[in-house]
Formats: structure tokens, C-alpha cells, sequence
């Protein structure tokens, strides 16, 4: 058996989107009178989808209202990542290059139904074998959903993959999965993260090796 796919999560693990993100989330709570702090970030819509996001702060929103509320933020969202462009984190492409040239499968998973789009804006498309977006899945982190079909389209099992996430809800969703998990603190805050396996600032210097010592008998 042993380690045969690598299953990243996009924003915050391949691409640093997370201002972009924040940013959006923001300006679209203001219009709606709630203050948003990079805190409310992290722990209310950090890795899930928007409309659970938007769900999240606008408590008193009915379901309309709340579709309409979420659709703004993707506006404002690619509006900021057709401006600026999304910036990758190149200790991520190298890991991920060195697998593929083992022989490895590659996947890369986003709640944002705009994954495929992202991907190839940061011209990174050709380092997968399978992506996976929100249009793919019904159910948004924790439920494993994202992981478990990536897993699926990739040909493996659970026990042969390991997950890359930099969310609380992303490493819970990949325990659930029953997968390895390491975790990546863009926060300096690591105990966020705790039920991962492993916990680094940067995936640069994490060699396969390592990652593959998860995965003997």
C-alpha cells in the first residue's frame, strides 16, 4: 500500500488567495452593517462554502437573501483576483513536482466552485490528475465529501493518501475522511491545527520521506 496521492486544499496551501478572500467577505458584511475581523475570518468562513459563510455572520438573513449576499462576495472576489492575481507558494509546487515525479497522483479540492478557474489563472493545472470544486461536491467542510471523492477520481483508498490543509474545518474534514493530515499555520497559531498529523509554517523542506514514514506498517 504506502503513500500513492497527495490531495491538496487550494486557498492557503497552493495559492495565497486568503487577502483576496478576506477582503471581499469584508467589503460584502459592511454593506450589510456587520463588522468582519480577520479573526471572524478565520473561524466562522475560512475553507467553507460561501453561502455557509455568508450564513455564518448574516444570522438573520432568510435563504434569499442570504444567495444574494453570497453571490456579491464572488463578485468582489474575482473582481480582486482579476486585479491582482492569485500568488503561489513555491515550497507547495516543489513537493508536489517531486511526487508526480515518483510516480504519485496529485489532487487539488476548493469549496470555491471557482477551483478550476483559480488553478489555471496561476497556471498550475498541468500538476493534477484530478481537480475538484465546489460544483463537484453537496456538502461543504467538515464532511469529508471533498477529500473522499478526490480520493475516488484518484483511484485510491483513504489509507493511501494524505491530505494538505491550512483550515480547523479542512483538517477536520480529512480526519473524518479517515486520511493522514498535515497542516499548514499561515497564522503562527499551530495549536489551530492540532488534530493534524504533522503541523508546519511552510511546506518548503517537508521532503517525501517524511511524509511517507506516515504510511509504514
Amino acid at each position: 500500500m504506502g503513500l500513492q496521492g497527495l490531495i491538496f486544499d487550494l486557498d492557503g496551501v497552493i495559492v495565497d488567495t486568503v487577502p483576496l478572500h478576506f477582503k471581499a467577505w469584508k467589503k460584502m458584511f459592511g454593506e450589510y452593517g456587520k463588522d468582519f475581523t480577520f479573526d471572524d475570518y478565520k473561524a466562522k468562513v475560512d475553507g467553507i462554502p460561501r453561502i455557509d459563510g455568508a450564513r455564518a455572520i448574516l444570522t438573520d438573513l432568510p435563504q434569499d437573501e442570504l444567495e444574494k449576499a453570497a453571490e456579491k462576495k464572488q463578485e468582489y472576489y474575482l473582481e480582486a483576483l482579476e486585479k491582482e492575481g492569485a500568488v503561489v507558494y513555491e515550497g507547495t509546487l516543489a513537493l508536489i513536482r517531486d511526487a508526480r515525479k515518483e510516480g504519485m497522483k496529485t489532487a487539488v479540492v476548493s469549496s470555491s466552485k471557482n477551483c478550476p478557474f483559480i488553478v489555471k489563472r496561476a497556471g498550475i493545472d498541468g500538476l493534477f490528475d484530478v481537480i475538484i470544486g465546489g460544483n463537484d461536491v453537496k456538502k461543504g467542510k467538515p464532511d469529508p465529501e471533498m477529500f473522499l471523492t478526490a480520493c475516488s477520481r484518484l483511484g485510491f483508498e483513504p489509507a493511501e493518501c494524505i491530505v494538505f490543509e491550512d483550515a480547523v474545518l479542512g483538517v477536520e474534514a480529512a480526519r473524518r475522511g479517515k486520511f493522514k493530515c498535515v497542516g499548514i499555520d499561515r497564522y503562527k497559531s499551530p495549536e489551530r491545527l492540532s488534530k493534524a498529523d504533522l503541523v508546519v509554517d511552510d511546506l518548503a523542506g517537508v521532503g517525501l520521506s517524511r511524509l511517507k514514514g506516515f504510511f509504514k506498517p
